[in-house]
């Protein structure tokens, strides 16, 4: 009975797969997305450079018209590559950093701006200019110049890609690793008689899209498989097969991580639902939810692991989706030990938290597939010491979910006893798993680092602040090991230590941006937004020992001694 309903857990998540119904209608530019091109030191599809260049310009994968019609990145970019709009007039380039925004005269509310309204912006010029001079003296930008060359560098894109002729199509004749050309280059590599018939079909191309741009995609994506078929046949053996480009488009339209919080969100209301509504068992079909959630994340990573040829833990973007990944993983690791349902609980709003953040935060954590700088080309350390390194942050975010949990309801429900002890207990397993992944990541990191810059350790900011987050979690555990921490401290500790965390994982990225580590960095975070959450949850454990130790009223203090819950 058990496995069945296990069963049907699992197959109520996999019904996810199939929504929107739409991914399975036919693609009339299916050919258009799968043209190989060889940019940013890969072949992708176009597809993939499409959803690219529309992120990093405006934000978003879609892009909705002046008349209201919400474009995908393919018809967006096509636009843009055959220039069948005024882009100058298009209000399509992002500029989200407020300060920067009332720094040179721009609508605080507004998102979005048209190029030509920003190259007029003098005090804009004036501080991308500062910026510029400031980087050849090596001097630190602050946040407001970051922010100024990330737009210089959209108005760049957007400049570079309407009407662009410089797009590599023309795969390398024999050299696999060969540099590939633009059509118009063409016959540096092929007699003129082989690149003149592509040229033609691409002026036809043009020519159809500027008539009449939406009456003419489906003409376009048929004449675009003839063109793949030229382009491919120039040199087979060099050309990206059909499946690998296919793979590509399938996981840029799949959403695989989006589906994947979808089905944990399913699965943690069925998993509350058994707290209160026992006779309908939902036990095991909310277990079978959560792992349904598991594989189709799992499922994921195994693509964007095929398409990069690495562990998929190299940027912000792939750290954030690992760590949603992994405090599932550990929850349902240690769910199925205890059947407590807590663990679930704790962690299913937390990985919905990481994979929607992931998913809707493209202009600041960069989704995009790039090759490793030097230092990361060594897979086998990339392969154990980041990985390890995250799962470890995963273990203490699903200790701050317990912590929460715990902490909620010794100030809801003070007379459950039991149920906060049996909390604390679950998480300190948690804190301990955590504690040691840390320790062996950064052991591991060491030897890389021996390897990779010829010392153990150089107190760089990211070395720094991750011995002062495990320093943050051994003090309380060896607090608590001798009696000095009770049930209540352990869970206080679970919350504020994560600040370490969130400091050595986000801050020294998005905030100090400094270090040999600089290949994990990235600007447009929310530091205010970090600061009002982690103020407000402070707030909350303080809150929470005001009512413990009844620091206001007395006669609510806890009955509770410190020292009587030891660990197991």
């Amino acid at each position: 009975m058990k496995l069945l309903k296990f069963l049907i857990g699992l197959v109520l998540g996999c019904l996810v797969l199939v929504l929107p119904v739409s991914q399975f209608q036919p693609d009339s530019l299916a050919s258009i997305r799968s043209l190989a091109v060889q940019l940013d030191g890969r072949k992708k599809p176009l597809d993939t450079v499409a959803n690219e260049t529309l992120a990093k310009i405006h934000g978003s994968t879609t892009y909705q018209t002046a008349d209201g019609t919400i474009e995908d990145s393919l018809k967006t970019y096509l636009s843009l590559w055959f220039n069948t709009r005024n882009w100058n007039e298009e209000p399509i380039v992002l500029v989200s950093y407020r300060p920067l925004k009332e720094a040179v005269g721009l609508e605080i509310e507004r998102k979005y701006f048209t190029f030509q309204e920003l190259m007029a912006n003098q005090p804009l010029g004036a501080i991308v200019q500062q910026a510029h001079a400031d980087q050849l003296a090596e001097n630190t930008l602050d946040r407001e110049a970051r922010e100024a060359l990330i737009v210089e560098d959209r108005l760049t894109l957007l400049f570079k890609s309407v009407g662009d002729r410089s797009l590599p199509l023309v795969p390398h004749p024999d050299d696999i690793k060969g540099t590939w050309v633009s059509l118009e280059q063409g016959t540096e590599l092929y007699d003129p008689e082989s690149i003149a018939p592509l040229l033609a079909e691409f002026s036809m191309m043009q020519q159809g899209l500027l008539r009449d741009f939406n009456s003419h995609l489906d003409w376009v994506g048929q004449l675009g498989t003839t063109f793949k078929e030229k382009l491919a046949s120039l040199s087979p053996d060099v050309y990206p097969s059909a499946e690998t480009l296919q793979r590509e488009v399938h996981f840029n339209h799949f959403h695989p991580f989006a589906k994947a919080w979808q089905i944990y969100a399913i699965a943690f209301v069925a998993m509350l639902m058994t707290l209160w509504v026992k006779p309908w068992e939902l036990y095991w079909s909310a277990i079978g939810l959560f792992s349904a959630g598991i594989a189709v994340n799992s499922y994921g990573f195994l693509l964007r692991m095929q398409i990069a040829d690495r562990p998929p833990v190299t940027n912000m973007y792939e750290s954030v989706v690992w760590v949603g990944f992994g405090i599932a993983a550990i929850a349902l690791t240690f769910e199925l030990i205890s059947r407590s349902r807590y663990y679930l609980l704790a962690a299913a709003p937390l990985s919905v938290a990481c994979l929607i953040l992931a998913d809707s935060l493209p202009a600041v954590l960069d989704a995009s597939i790039s090759p490793l700088v030097p230092v990361l080309r060594d897979n086998f350390w990339l392969s154990i010491h980041v990985p390890t390194i995250a799962l470890s942050y995963a273990s203490f975010a699903l200790a701050l979910g317990l912590g929460h949990v715990a902490l909620g309801n010794r100030l809801f429900a003070p007379d459950a006893k039991p149920r906060f002890k049996t909390l604390s207990q679950l998480n300190y397993r948690v804190l301990q798993v955590g504690v040691l992944l840390l320790t062996t990541g950064i052991i591991l990191g060491g030897i890389w680092a021996h390897f990779s810059w010829g010392r153990f350790w150089g107190w760089d900011p990211k070395e720094t602040w991750a011995l002062i987050a495990l320093l943050c979690y051994l003090a309380p555990l060896h607090g608590r090991l001798v009696g000095w921490i009770g049930d209540f401290g352990i869970n206080v500790f679970s919350v504020v230590s994560f600040n370490a965390v969130l400091m050595a994982w986000y801050g020294v990225n998005f905030v100090l941006g400094t270090g040999l580590h600089s290949y994990g960095f990235g600007t447009g975070g929310s530091g205010l937004l970090i600061l009002g959450i982690v103020g407000f949850d402070l707030l909350l454990v303080t809150i929470a020992s005001a009512r413990h130790y009844g620091w206001f009223s007395p006669a609510l203090a806890s009955d509770l001694n410190p020292t009587e819950a030891q660990p197991e």
